[in-house]
């Protein structure tokens, strides 16, 4: 389901990123946080900034968060302000909302008191950061079901000058080109345009293609 408001709860670096993204994406975005400098960096860019104890369901209900779609509760430390966020958002009617949980034990707390998604941050980074580490040609790695995954990689040497209808990798390994980085991600892809080895491929392939695609198989 697609979301067009938010409120992000908790502007510490998990929460900024949040933010920062949906601003990017030119959503409408309130952040809301104790910390008044914090704030004060966000008052220009976000729709709102609001300082407000997080601990305090008054302060939380009085924010007008009734007609927002998605509530993002990004104090993954704080049990008690997690808990109160989460809450007040489902109370307030929030459609969705995302906490996210230090632990297994507070991602459970906060699922009993309203939450409808739980995030670890921390351990999706050190999945993810194994996976790249293990394949190591990919810049960045994904999983997107039990069978796909999308990969961020660099052409590979051979690659490098010949057009994606040459090389056609989806009908020889399955493997999807999306996108193209070339100081932005382009997903408009001209298959008659050589590759460049400065420019990450976004591919999306099943899994079962992995060691052949790390290792050098492919091509």
């Amino acid at each position: 389901m697609k979301y067009n408001s938010f409120v992000v709860f908790g502007l510490g670096k998990f929460g900024q990123a949040i933010a920062d993204k949906l601003l990017e994406s030119g959503a409408d975005v309130m952040v809301v946080d104790n910390d008044e400098d914090i704030i004060e960096q966000y008052s220009a860019k976000a729709t709102s900034a609001i300082e407000a104890d997080l601990t305090d369901p008054t302060a939380i209900k009085a924010l007008g968060i009734s007609n927002i779609d998605c509530a993002i509760v990004s104090m993954g430390m704080s049990l008690e302000a997690s808990i109160i966020c989460t809450m007040v958002s489902k109370e307030c009617g929030v459609k969705w909302v995302v906490a996210k949980a230090g632990s297994e034990r507070m991602g459970t707390v906060l699922k009993k008191v309203g939450a409808d998604e739980i995030i670890y941050p921390e351990e999706e980074s050190g999945i993810r950061t194994a996976k790249r580490l293990i394949a190591s040609n990919f810049l960045e790695y994904f999983d997107i079901s039990n069978e796909l995954c999308l990969v961020e990689m660099a052409p590979k040497d051979k690659w490098v000058g010949k057009t994606l209808k040459e090389l056609n990798l989806r009908k020889k390994y399955g493997v999807n080109v999306i996108a193209i980085k070339d100081g932005i991600v382009k997903e408009s892809i001209d298959p008659d345009e050589p590759l460049k080895a400065e420019n990450p491929l976004i591919m999306i392939l099943h899994k079962n293609n992995l060691p052949k695609l790390d290792k050098g198989i492919m091509l």
